[in-house]
């Protein structure tokens, strides 16, 4: 595995559990990593900090997976987390649309997964997340049971990744729009050309 060998003094953030690792921080790399590939963050002294994702183009050179360097960074990690992000949100469900993944809030950066009925959306904002794109939609079939995801990778910040937009269906045969009831209130969702994943799920309690 690739090293990341930070600055004297710049392992601070990550000591405070802080999941990104800027440009300016980095001293040197034992080797060059492929974009998305999982690095080794190592302090300036040597100790091992975190495994990462590597992104040669960004200013966010690096997002960290986890701050134990024991695991494995492969499919079943994927799979792991994924089930822990969904079964965290089951009690909280307020209708038929909701956040099942947020990112580096579930120890998944750059991965955001909205529910809408029996469709996934899904948004792949990072190389890490790029890379272990097909794992990551396995993961979220397996632990929703359904068959249909969307892909809505089309935002903006794709770009400072190096990464193209992307958009239109991952998995199964999901449809452009749908209708989600929350607090009893029928909503229609337009998957395809709506904001985001199509719709503000994070202003339920809002509305």
């Amino acid at each position: 595995m690739i090293d990341v060998f930070l600055k004297a003094g710049k392992e601070k953030s990550l000591a405070r559990r802080h999941p990104w690792v800027f440009s300016g921080a980095v001293d040197k790399v034992s080797a060059e990593p492929l974009p998305g590939e999982t690095v080794r963050i190592r302090s300036h002294g040597g100790g091992v900090l975190a495994l990462a994702a590597y992104s040669p183009k960004s200013q966010i050179r690096a997002r960290v997976w986890t701050f134990d360097a024991d695991l494995r960074i492969d499919a079943r990690f994927f799979a792991e987390r994924i089930a822990q992000s969904i079964a965290r949100r089951r009690k909280h469900l307020p209708g038929t649309g909701m956040r099942l993944v947020h990112g580096e809030s579930d120890g998944l950066p750059g991965l955001i997964v909205d529910r809408y009925g029996d469709t996934l959306v899904a948004q792949f904002l990072s190389t890490g997340t790029e890379k272990w794109r097909d794992e990551i939609a396995d993961a979220l079939l397996g632990a929703t049971g359904l068959a249909d995801i969307y892909e809505r990778s089309d935002a903006d910040v794709r770009q400072l990744e190096g990464l193209a937009p992307r958009s239109g269906p991952l998995r199964g045969a999901p449809p452009d729009s749908t209708v989600i009831e929350e607090h009893g209130v029928r909503i229609a969702v337009d998957i395809a050309n709506g904001h985001k994943t199509g719709f503000y799920l994070d202003q339920s309690e809002n509305r």
